[in-house]
């Protein structure tokens, strides 16, 4: 029998090539996944970044909300046709981080509620380096605007003597303003004067002559042992100081006459001029919605004029002359006086806080002539939420938008 030997010569190299082609697929393979998961990690990275940036920016809204709430409280609420607008556009910005910008808009639901729609990008994606889009998310944010805590309801919050003549009256019950829509229904009453322990409220003369009492409320004068110098300087988490430094207008103690009124310019409202703070005779009027923050320093001030609304800070004394009107909420360090009235017997609408500060060499407020002191939610409300500060809602306050 013939033995045949086969060939079997090049049998390795033929199983190397085979290794090679199959070693080479897994590692490009490999390599592949490696990158498809590197891409995806990185979009991942940028979408968290653009979130993070879009937080940031709902929350800068919400910091420096005090250096734009005159332009906020301005806003009608959604939805509202130009030049009566409910929206104010946010420009694009720049993170704090400096990993990407973010822009939106926000939106006056109504006078306590807002709605921030932000929309961010990564700093890749806002350059347009990446190839088929970038990463950008969108949050939106409800935000309420912060009242101060003011304690009880009450016409005067005092914390010195008072002294009522002519016919003066102070009532606690709660009244809404001629001409003022959207109020609500009226409190019951609150007390006409709300003072410490110690301190007194003397009538001279015959207050009010039209018969009924010259102090009113439920009751009329409440002998509050919880009320100290500090509930005239600390409001919940926001003290004077800060009001003072949030203030739209801050001008020294003066005279101020008969200078208080109403500014117009071309027909609307300028809030440029210091001695305009706002009208509330008019609602509907071009300053009916301007509620400034006005801060008086000094020692002793006047003020005549016509009228004006918002909160009122006075670091010293004031003396309110003739026919003037505020709306709103006033806290006085010092003393207050009143005299005269004019045409027209309110002088104060909401509620007065008046420290009568010890540092002061009088420190018994006198209020005579026609000045009323009259106690109005409406009027406290409508100043707060014009002047406040937002905060985000304790709970379901934000949403990740598409």
């Amino acid at each position: 029998m013939r033995h045949v030997l086969k060939n079997e010569r090049g049998i390795a190299l033929a199983i190397a090539i085979v290794a090679l082609v199959v070693v080479g697929a897994l590692i490009a393979g490999a390599l592949f996944a490696a990158m498809q998961e590197q891409r995806v990690s990185e979009n991942v990275r940028r979408v968290m970044a653009a979130f993070g940036v879009a937080e940031e920016g709902v929350y800068d809204i919400i910091r420096d909300w005090d250096k734009n709430s005159a332009a906020y409280a301005a806003l009608y609420p959604f939805p509202a046709d130009s030049p009566a607008t409910s929206s104010v556009v946010i420009d694009r910005k720049p993170s704090a981080s400096k990993t990407g910008s973010y822009s939106g808009t926000l939106f006056k639901l109504n006078d306590q509620l807002y709605l921030v729609d932000v929309t961010a990008q990564d700093n890749m994606s806002f350059a347009g380096r990446i190839r088929g889009g970038g990463a950008s998310q969108r949050l939106g944010l409800l935000v309420r605007v912060k009242p101060l805590t003011l304690g009880p309801p009450a016409a005067l919050t005092s914390g010195g003597a008072n002294v009522l003549g002519g016919n003066a009256t102070i009532n606690g019950n709660d009244q809404i303003p001629t001409g003022w829509t959207g109020c609500g229904p009226t409190d019951s009453a609150g007390a006409g004067v709300r003072t410490q322990i110690n301190n007194t409220v003397t009538i001279n003369g015959h207050p009010n002559a039209l018969g009924s009492p010259p102090v009113l409320g439920s009751p009329a004068v409440l002998k509050d042992p919880t009320l100290a110098d500090s509930s005239f300087s600390v409001f919940g988490d926001r003290t004077y100081a800060q009001l003072a430094n949030q203030a739209t207008i801050t001008m020294p103690a003066q005279d101020f006459s008969t200078t208080i009124a109403p500014a117009l310019s071309g027909g609307t409202c300028n809030t440029s001029v210091r001695t305009n703070w706002g009208s509330p005779s008019d609602p509907a009027g071009p300053c009916g919605q301007y509620f400034p923050i006005i801060h008086i320093t000094g020692t002793s001030a006047a003020i005549g004029g016509q009228e004006g609304q918002g909160v009122l800070l006075v670091d010293g004394s004031l003396s309110v002359q003739g026919g003037f009107q505020f709306f709103g909420v006033v806290i006085i360090k010092g003393k207050l006086r009143t005299s005269g009235g004019g045409g027209t017997p309110a002088h104060f609408w909401g509620t007065m806080m008046v420290q009568d500060s010890v540092a002061l060499s009088d420190t018994t407020n006198t209020i005579t002539g026609n000045a009323n002191i009259l106690y109005s939610k409406c009027a406290i409300l409508k100043a707060l939420d014009k002047t406040g500060v937002g905060t985000m809602l304790r709970s379901r306050g934000w949403i990740q938008l598409y």
